[in-house]
C-alpha cells in the first residue's frame, strides 16, 4: 500500500476485509515489509480466485477502517465483475 494511504491510519489493522463489486467479502491479513504495509495471507488466493492477471489494474477504496472495496479492471480497462464463487472458507469474511 502506498505510504500516502497508510499515513491516514492511527494504527493499521492486522486484517482487512476486501469487498468486491458484487458485495462478496474476503479476509486478508496485513504485514509490514520494508516499511510498507502489504496484503499477506489470503491475498494470493483472492487474486487467483478473481483471476487477476499481469496487466490488470486493481483499485482499493477504504470503506471502513478495516474494509476495502476492490475493483478490478482487465488490460483493456474494462471492469471485471466476479460473482461470489467457492473459495477457501478460512478466508471468507463473515458478514
Amino acid at each position: 500500500m502506498p505510504l500516502n494511504f497508510t499515513k491516514h491510519f492511527v494504527a493499521v489493522p492486522t486484517e482487512f476485509k476486501l469487498r468486491n463489486n458484487t458485495g462478496c467479502s474476503w479476509k486478508v491479513t496485513v504485514k509490514l515489509m520494508n516499511v510498507r504495509v502489504t496484503l499477506d495471507q489470503g491475498w494470493a488466493t483472492y487474486a487467483a480466485i478473481h483471476q487477476i492477471k499481469i496487466g490488470y489494474m486493481v483499485t482499493f477504496k477504504l470503506l471502513t477502517p478495516d474494509t476495502l472495496k476492490v475493483i478490478i479492471f482487465n488490460d483493456d480497462g474494462i471492469e471485471v465483475v466476479n460473482k461470489c464463487g467457492k473459495h477457501d472458507e478460512a478466508f471468507a469474511a463473515k458478514e
